[in-house]
């Protein structure tokens, strides 16, 4: 008799794809910009705007995304979701000036916003606690392999077809995607609770305004003046919305999950991990590029080493939460990893390639490790009851926290050449990334060492296999 998927398992497989498609659709285009320029007759650094666009409205939306699962039901808004950003991504291939194309990338965002979180909750809530793990360890490694194959997948699809296909691609996506969530997903709903407009209004400029403060903090051209004002405003706006969503009785960020440890851990350390952990893939490139003088195909081909090391991990990463408390992986393996960031430092044009390769593909594998514990022990000891309003957090979160990390890898490097010795406009000394990689190191340090007050007992109730 051939095994069948259980339901949560054919859930976590669905949301999966989902979470592939959302966040190739955030990189692969990074390769493309040069053609999509020439074709809407504008220069490269202006289609930043498309990226932007998305990325901001997917930081404004996420909040909302825990209501509307709960008002609407998950099956009518996760599908709703795809429908809407499949046909996005349709227009954004049709589209001929960069207007509409900044637009559709607008409609795009708001089917992103509600389509990985409302997932995620899906497969929170059709998974027994023991089989957590495997399910967040599906959902977990499409979101890392993504953005290391966006941009070399981007550039092949851009110089050899058109880059409209790399918009095009996610139609017979979205529509296999479409049917599979009308027939898993459940059709409940949650009891009605009154829409937070404030709190969404103050939540969404929050996440608004520091989304575009760490962009303009990365801007070489910022004064400071400007950066400064624009972090006070951010974190006045925060400020604000954290004090709206501890006095009101139906908040729309729920921040009740925060007093959970195992739980707090996964929003604090887990913050500097993933910023320090989405830096690396854009320091890098440039890294190999500019410092070492190779090609973008060759920075390309190497950095596809820690796709591999992710791919080679998944498979060992449920056997070793299994085996070891969430503490003891989390210690052991943030510490490799943060060490691993050190060691990037050391690199130079004369290290050999098979050192490199190798040093890139641990990185890849402690990288696959630490998130599918970190996403797995995040809702280890959240009653039901809680789910809702910590999942909304935790997407949140993690959104905001990946977003940050490139702005983090460019303000590590202008730090860098603030410390070091002046360089020529455009730039970068191997030394600057030394001092980048040392900066980036010690933050995901930070967030391993958050998890030292962890108790070595949480998260055992998804950990261990139930008996019979």
């Amino acid at each position: 008799m051939k095994p069948t998927l259980s339901r949560g398992s054919a859930v976590a497989l669905l949301v999966a794809g989902a979470y592939f498609m959302e966040n190739l659709d955030g990189t692969i285009i990074v390769t493309a910009l040069p053609q999509m320029a020439r074709s809407f007759h504008v220069f490269a650094l202006d289609l930043n705007i498309g990226v932007s666009a998305y990325l901001l409205t997917l930081a404004a939306l996420i909040p909302a995304s825990g209501w509307m699962a709960d008002r609407y039901g998950l099956r009518t808004v996760f599908a709703g979701a795809i429908v809407v950003f499949t046909a996005a991504s349709m227009l954004c291939g049709l589209c001929q000036t960069l207007t509409a194309f900044t637009l559709a990338r607008i409609l795009q965002g708001a089917g992103g916003a509600m389509m990985v979180p409302v997932g995620r909750l899906a497969v929170l809530r059709t998974t027994e606690k023991h089989e957590l793990i495997n399910a967040i360890a599906t959902i977990t490694w499409p979101g890392l392999a993504a953005p290391l194959l966006g941009p070399p997948l981007g550039g092949f699809i851009a110089t050899y077809a058109s880059w409209h296909w790399i918009f095009f691609l996610n139609v017979p996506l979205g529509l296999a995607a479409l049917v599979a969530a009308l027939r898993l997903l459940p059709r409940g709903k949650e009891p009605p609770r009154p829409f937070d407009g404030i709190g969404f209004v103050l939540t969404g400029a929050a996440c608004f305004v520091l989304v575009y403060g760490l962009e303009l903090v990365s801007r070489d051209q910022a004064s400071r003046g400007t950066v400064a004002l624009t972090l006070l405003g951010t974190a006045a706006i925060w400020g604000t919305a954290w004090i709206h969503a501890r006095r009101r009785t139906h908040p729309l960020l729920d921040l009740r999950a925060l007093a959970i440890r195992s739980y707090a851990v996964t929003i604090r350390g887990g913050a500097c991990y993933r910023m320090a952990i989405a830096a690396i893939p854009f320091l890098l490139p440039l890294l190999f590029q500019i410092g070492f003088g190779l090609s973008g195909f060759a920075a390309g081909g190497l950095v596809l080493a820690v796709f591999a090391g992710n791919l080679v991990m998944k498979p060992m990463t449920t056997p070793i939460l299994r085996r070891f408390s969430f503490r003891a992986t989390l210690l052991v393996n943030g510490g490799l990893n943060a060490g691993i960031i050190f060691a990037c430092a050391l690199l130079t044009p004369s290290t050999p390639v098979p050192a490199i390769v190798a040093l890139l593909f641990a990185s890849g594998m402690t990288r696959s490790m630490q998130f599918t514990a970190l996403n797995t022990l995040a809702f280890a000891d959240v009653p039901e009851g809680w789910m809702s309003g910590a999942n909304t957090v935790f997407n949140m979160v993690q959104q905001l926290f990946m977003a940050m990390g490139i702005a983090l890898g460019a303000v590590a490097l202008r730090i860098a050449g603030l410390l070091g010795p002046g360089a020529a406009p455009g730039a970068i000394p191997l030394g600057h990334f030394r001092t980048a990689f040392i900066l980036i190191g010690a933050i995901s340090l930070l967030g391993t060492l958050d998890v030292l007050g962890l108790d070595p007992a949480a998260g055992n109730n998804v950990r261990l296999r139930r008996s019979n």
